[in-house]
């Protein structure tokens, strides 16, 4: 059954979002080389979670651990001001000043776009492990999100980072309604699925 991921289940989601996102067009833009971009989006992953475990009800599992999803309830951040101050010095650490001025750029992004004017639920993230993907669970757990997103009648956003997801998304209620494109880097689309009537 999908659940709220426990504490001890947090190794496994960072696992799986390292993997999922290895090769998405903004994060292997972010994280350019290859060889090091595992170790990379973990320790990115994991920073990222710590801040998103402040919620209850904000990171799930699918039943057997084969996707991750992250949501943010309406209006909550997505970190302490003291993990914020940890954001700038890892990405330094991990590609170096210029590229880490360039992924803060990225997250500045990311906030701009985000609806301000009415309350949402955020999808932040959501990825399947390469050894299962192709089997629908990653939007099984979408569905089974959005049943309880639709429980509490409110809509939902998303910025899909690879454009290829745009069908999928669309094929769950999500209308696409703009797009960011960070200056030599990707693409970003924004989502929106309003409140089940």
């Amino acid at each position: 059954m999908v659940h709220p991921a426990g504490e001890r289940e947090i190794p496994r989601v960072v696992d799986i979002l390292a993997d999922s996102f290895f090769s998405d067009p903004t994060w292997s833009w972010a994280f350019p080389d290859p060889q090091l971009r595992r170790a990379q989006l973990t320790r990115w992953w994991d920073l990222y979670l710590r801040g998103a475990r402040m919620h209850e009800d904000t990171v799930w599992l699918s039943e057997n651990s084969e996707s991750a999803s992250v949501w943010f309830p309406p209006g909550a951040s997505e970190f302490t001001p003291e993990q914020e101050a940890l954001i700038e010095p890892l990405f330094i650490e991990l590609v170096g000043a210029k590229q880490a001025e360039r992924i803060m750029a990225l997250m500045s992004g990311f906030e701009e776009m985000r609806p301000k004017s009415e309350p949402h639920y955020y999808l932040s993230l959501l990825g399947t492990h390469a050894d299962h993907r192709g089997r629908g669970i990653g939007f099984s757990l979408l569905a089974d999100n959005l049943g309880w997103v639709d429980s509490m009648n409110m809509p939902a956003y998303l910025e899909a980072s690879n454009p290829a997801n745009v069908a999928l998304y669309q094929r769950y209620g999500f209308e696409r309604v703009g797009e960011c494109t960070i200056p030599d880097g990707p693409t970003l689309i924004t989502m929106w699925r309003s409140a089940a009537k």
